[in-house]
């Protein structure tokens, strides 16, 4: 089956198929929240980000064979929802971005700042910290050294702009965060994973940064 990315709450799980990377989306909870579960080939070793909702479905999704560990994009409450629980039951080790650890009611084992590599197996992810949708929101790149790189953006970027800011410098520090972390240096072909909803590519989004800078949002 082809990976399409379009899950919803209730319904089964898709599954994108690296050649170095598995990674399974699923959507849990009242606020339709993405959670994926990444396992490296190699090693079989997991790692989930955003135990946003619904323990049970993600326990489900994480099988018998556990998770390393879990990343946490950013403190909002519907991204760790089922974060308590989920640790309880793996005693998986815990990342947050560093100024984001203190707002997340499960301790941080390993606070994250911008660059920190975040391992699962053998394969790598890279930490950019992006300010403004929280204070320490984190995206995490995985740089595929088959193809194409793979995103996992929290609430800081999705199909159509960037993530919710209060105010107008909080909007224009998440602009330049992902202007000069992610579009100014990542590729067209780049895949876009969002805490909700489908997802896109940087292509995709490319063209429209001038226009979400005139609006504002």
């Amino acid at each position: 089956m082809t990976y399409s990315g379009e899950v919803t709450v209730g319904g089964p799980a898709d599954v994108h198929e690296l050649k170095d990377l598995m990674i399974t989306k699923i959507a849990v909870g009242p606020m339709n929240n993405n959670a994926y579960l990444l396992r490296c080939r190699a090693t079989d070793e997991q790692l989930l980000i955003d135990a946003a909702n619904e323990a049970d479905t993600l326990l489900g999704m994480i099988g018998g064979d556990g998770i390393a560990s879990v990343v946490t994009t950013h403190r909002h409450g519907d991204h760790w929802q089922a974060l308590a629980e989920v640790v309880a039951a793996t005693g998986a080790r815990t990342y947050a971005g560093r100024e984001d650890a203190d707002g997340i009611p499960v301790r941080t084992d390993v606070p994250v700042d911008d660059g920190d590599t975040v391992r699962v197996g053998r394969v790598e992810l890279t930490a950019r910290h992006l300010v403004g949708h929280t204070p320490g929101s984190i995206a995490l790149v995985y740089d595929d050294p088959h193809g194409h790189p793979h995103v996992f953006t929290g609430d800081c970027l999705f199909p159509g702009g960037p993530g919710r800011t209060t105010r107008p410098e909080e909007f224009n520090s998440l602009m330049g965060g992902l202007e000069t972390k992610l579009f100014d240096v990542l590729p067209d072909e780049t895949w876009i994973y969002p805490g909700h909803g489908n997802d896109t590519t940087i292509g995709t989004e490319r063209p429209h940064l001038a226009e979400w800078r005139a609006r504002g949002w």
